[in-house]
């Protein structure tokens, strides 16, 4: 697979959305493949993890967030469902689970269902390896401070907001990453 082939074709023109979506794309992989390299034991797929990393917000353009350069009509919590609906019909199912289970620390059922999240009605939870590490690097970045990794209390801090759930999925997450 080609990422930067299903980049271009969807973000054809070189914009700040394009530059933002890139360059935190990029601080994302860089962070799963140190874990990857460092944890050998895992058994991750280095070249899938690379690639889904690469993609993981490539449903962004859809959605109504102006901060970052975004002007769709979607709500931002559903790029993750969006990216995952592009990269099936992509003939991508694998990389397009890393797309929908990204949010937060991932969402479970329940968590969609109390908060009325207008995203699909499924546990949308990281399962394998890869998922739940590109989901843990991704919280270490931001679109919105590109230049900043954020650091683990701030990363704690930020996912608080979504319950405790998330915070302890994380937490164990960096227990084995970390």
């Amino acid at each position: 697979m080609n990422y930067q082939s299903i980049i271009d074709k969807y973000y054809p023109i070189d914009n700040e959305l394009k530059h933002i979506l890139m360059v935190h794309s990029q601080k994302v992989t860089a962070k799963v493949l140190a874990i990857i390299d460092k944890h050998p034991e895992l058994g991750a797929d280095r070249s899938f993890a690379e690639e889904a990393a690469m993609l993981h917000d490539l449903g962004i353009f859809r959605c109504n967030a102006p901060d970052i350069q975004c002007f769709g009509k979607e709500p931002y919590i559903c790029h993750g469902t969006i990216g995952a609906e592009i990269l099936r019909s992509e003939g991508f199912p694998r990389h397009a689970r890393v797309c929908e289970r990204h949010t937060g620390a991932g969402l479970s059922l329940q968590d969609i269902i109390r908060q009325e999240l207008p995203i699909p009605h499924i546990d949308l939870l990281p399962e394998t390896v890869e998922e739940k590490i590109i989901c843990y690097a991704d919280k270490f970045f931001s679109k919105t401070k590109l230049e900043k990794e954020k650091t683990l209390d701030e990363a704690i801090r930020s996912l608080s907001k979504f319950g405790e759930e998330g915070v302890a999925r994380f937490v164990k997450w960096s227990e084995l990453f970390g």
